[in-house]
Formats: structure tokens, sequence, C-alpha cells
């Protein structure tokens, strides 16, 4: 028995899988056919998954005890996203920008790790959504309380506009919007160099760097990573540095902050990616000193996540959120824009 098989993800907390039986198939439920097929998978998650409408067969949602037929295409949208049933409450201070009895939308501020993990096991964001919600219904079940999901991340030192999911019914149907690319989502980033275009687009592959883990590298050939479109357009230009405009068609991991370097473009102070020294000028004493000073203004790498629009869950609504720059980059950008005036004198 033979079977095509693919996957692809979106923000690395969800992954579609898709599965078309072979013609040979012999009949049986979906839910024992599925636990073989996916690595990690047991019969609890494929039925939740199920009952959440994340596993379609022929593009139609399905009952545990569907029994699957030759050449059923099966696709399942897989949560790889934290267990927040181990998330402890803590107060945490949120810039909830929008939010209703559905999802949340919350600015979250640089230097704000998204979610628990190796090295952050506490005082990351979704500890204090816990808490918020806590505070909304004091007496609430954990059962209750830990229904709230992610529906994608922004790196710990990027800025900017998240939403999340306050039940799984709302957080299948936000990340199916994520799964096919309807979200509205634009960046705003300072990039070392003069672009040579108004605009572009950056295709290659995104995954880990071969050799160090932590970092990720584009492959253009696509012998490694996920694929990953990245489009660009320029807002503004300081002759040395340029502001701009970024839409994501993939969500990979650190994919503005990779794709920028592999175009010789590094984001300004990017430090794993080659933006936290002098990439484009002269090193004279004072530029070489008014770059130390831009880097003391604005410690991280200069990325903000200032739009996010998408479709309500429930209302059918079009949801449209904008966020003004921080103001370490708003210092950053005016610094900038009076050396390059200065600098024409």
């Amino acid at each position: 028995m033979t079977e095509a098989e693919n996957t692809d993800s979106s923000e690395e907390l969800f992954e579609t899988h898709t599965i078309v039986c072979a013609k040979g198939q012999e009949p049986l439920r979906i839910d024992k056919f599925l636990m073989n097929r996916i690595e990690g998978a047991t019969r609890n998650k494929i039925q939740q998954a199920i009952e959440q409408e994340r596993v379609l067969v022929n593009g139609k949602s399905v009952k545990s005890n569907y029994k699957i037929r030759p050449d059923d295409t099966i696709t399942v949208y897989q949560d790889y996203s934290p267990d927040l049933n181990e998330i402890v409450p803590e107060n945490i201070p949120l810039d909830i920008v929008y939010e209703d009895e559905e999802l949340m939308v919350v600015e979250k501020p640089a230097g704000l790790v998204v979610h628990p993990g190796s090295g952050n096991p506490s005082g990351t964001l979704v500890n204090g959504v816990a808490y918020h919600l806590l505070q909304q219904h004091p007496g609430i079940s954990e059962e209750e309380l830990y229904r709230f999901g992610l529906v994608h991340r922004i790196d710990k030192n990027t800025s900017g506009l998240l939403v999340l999911a306050k039940n799984q019914q709302s957080l299948s149907v936000l990340a199916k919007q994520f799964f096919d690319h309807t979200v509205h989502r634009r960046y705003l980033a300072l990039v070392w160099g003069d672009l040579a275009d108004d605009s572009g687009t950056i295709v290659a592959n995104v995954g880990r760097n071969l050799r160090y883990r932590k970092l990720f590298d584009a492959f253009p050939d696509g012998d490694h990573g996920k694929e990953a479109i990245t489009h660009y357009t320029v807002k503004e230009r300081f002759n040395y540095v340029t502001l701009i405009e970024c839409r994501l068609e993939t969500g990979r991991t650190h994919q503005i902050r990779v794709h920028m370097k592999y175009i010789g473009h590094p984001l300004f102070n990017d430090e794993l990616y080659g933006g936290d020294r002098i990439v484009k000028g002269t090193v004279f004493s004072k530029y070489k000193q008014f770059i130390d000073n831009c880097f003391a203004l604005c410690p991280r790498h200069a990325l903000h996540a200032y739009q996010l629009g998408f479709v309500h869950p429930t209302t059918g609504k079009e949801m449209f959120f904008e966020s003004k720059l921080p103001d370490d980059m708003e210092v950053l950008i005016d610094k900038w824009r009076a050396y390059t005036v200065g600098s024409k004198r």
C-alpha cells in the first residue's frame, strides 16, 4: 500500500498533514488509521482533533467512527502549540487591544516571551493571559480555564499584535485562516543598507541551520527547510538603513530575519543574524559612535508586527487592528531621519 503525504506549517504552532489513501485501502476507522500515520499521535488527541473539525476527509469534517475508503484525501490540522494545562497563572500586565467571548488581541512588548519553553518556564504572555481569565471568572474550573489557545506567535524581541482564541472552536476557525493564508499581517522593519528596488519578493526555504540548532537559515534550492515567501515594500530610505514593510505568505520561525539576511540586508541590531554590527558605511569615529548610540536606543532587532486582520470566528465580521511603532523603534527611526538630513547639508 502506498500513500501520498506532504506537510506544511504556519507559525510553527500548527502543521497540516495530507494523506491520500491507496486504491487498495481496506475500511478502517479514521482515528485508528491516523494513529499509525502521525508521529506522536494518541487516540485521544486524534479524537479531539476530529471533534474540533481539524480532520477533514475530501474537504468535509467527519466523525471518529468514519471508515476511510480508497482514494480518500485526509487533511489533519495538527496542533503543536504548548500544553496550556501546565501553565501557572501569573500577574503579568497585558496590553489588551480587543477582547470578547471568543478571542483576545494583545500587543506584545519586546522582551516578553509568548509561551513557556526551554529556558523560559514562566513569566510569559500566556501565563499573564491565564491570570487575566482567572480574574474574569474567579470560579472557573481548570478544564474551562485552559481552553484558550495560541493561534500564532512572534519572537521574544519582536513587538506587536497577537490574536489568542478563548475556546477550541474559535481556535480551529482562526487556525484555518492562517492555513489558508487569508490573515492580514504586516510588519515594519529597519534593515541595513539601501535596497536596490522599492519592492520585491524573497523566496527561499527556511529551516534550522545545519550546524547551530538555535539559528535558522535560508535554503534557496529547496533541499532543506520549508517553503517561505516574504514580500517587502520600501517605506523610507536613510542611505545606510531602510525602513520596510513586510508581508508574509508563510509563517516560518525567524522568517523575516532570515530572509533579509539572505539578501544582504539584515535587521538593524539583530544579534543572531549579523545586524548588530556595521554592515554598510565607513567606520570613521563619528559614524561608529552614532551607530553605537542607535544600538543603545533600540537594544533589540528592529521588527514590529503592526497590522493584523482576520474574520471573526463567530460573527463573520472582518476585524482589523493597527499598532503604532513602539518608543524604541520610533526614537531610532527619528534619529536616522535627522542624521540623513544632516549628512546632506
